[in-house]
């Protein structure tokens, strides 16, 4: 049940970046990139990181680290990452550089763990792995879009590639009866169609 409660409380901190950005964009009347999106994002990660690895869920992991450092850029374009305590900086850093080294030093065990999970076929595997590379795929697009307009923000490709995403997780989590990915993907699929609209809005 703990290792539940930590996925619940990393899908809580994912709801809770929609829920604001979506309140904010509404106020705004446009799609907007509020600094707290970032926050919650990079907290709800590193849990779901820790959940994943406590699941002995490769696809999980492999969703996290590919969005994982692209958090903290944003939150250093809005001024944020240097206003944290340097020990957490640190603690965040090398997070996923430790796990990747203690994964290196121990690679036929990953394999074994994870890869040939006898609890989840291959073909699902693969489907999983997916579903969460296109969900973090989102944020290089958001990254790069963000890079060349020199500021944050969340662009319409942004929003599509998350409802696509999100719908391949919880058919994944459907598979898996994992009511944590279930739940904590159908939440954001009202935040996304609504965003594609303001984004539609804005642009007319």
């Amino acid at each position: 049940m703990w290792i539940y409660a930590i996925g619940f409380l990393a899908q809580a901190f994912f709801s809770a970046r929609i829920l604001v950005q979506w309140i904010c964009s509404e106020r705004a009347h446009r799609v907007v990139s509020p600094t707290a999106f970032w926050i919650c994002s990079l907290a709800g990660s590193w849990l779901l990181f820790l959940y994943g690895w406590l699941r002995d869920d490769f696809a999980i992991i492999l969703g996290q680290l590919l969005a994982y450092y692209i958090y903290l850029w944003n939150l250093n374009l809005k001024g944020v990452y240097r206003k944290i305590p340097r020990l957490v900086r640190l603690v965040l850093l090398i997070t996923p550089v430790v796990a990747l080294a203690a994964i290196a030093q121990h690679a036929q065990a990953f394999i074994d763990t994870f890869l040939r999970n006898d609890q989840v076929p291959i073909g699902l595997l693969l489907f999983g792995s997916a579903g969460q590379t296109l969900f973090a795929l989102r944020f290089v697009y958001q990254w790069i879009y963000s890079a060349r307009h020199g500021e944050s923000a969340l662009p319409t490709g942004f929003w599509i590639m998350s409802l696509t995403g999100s719908a391949m997780i919880v058919c994944y989590g459907i598979f898996r009866l994992d009511p944590v990915l279930i739940l904590g993907q159908s939440v954001g699929f009202v935040a996304y169609i609504r965003n594609l609209a303001l984004g539609k809005k804005s642009h007319e």
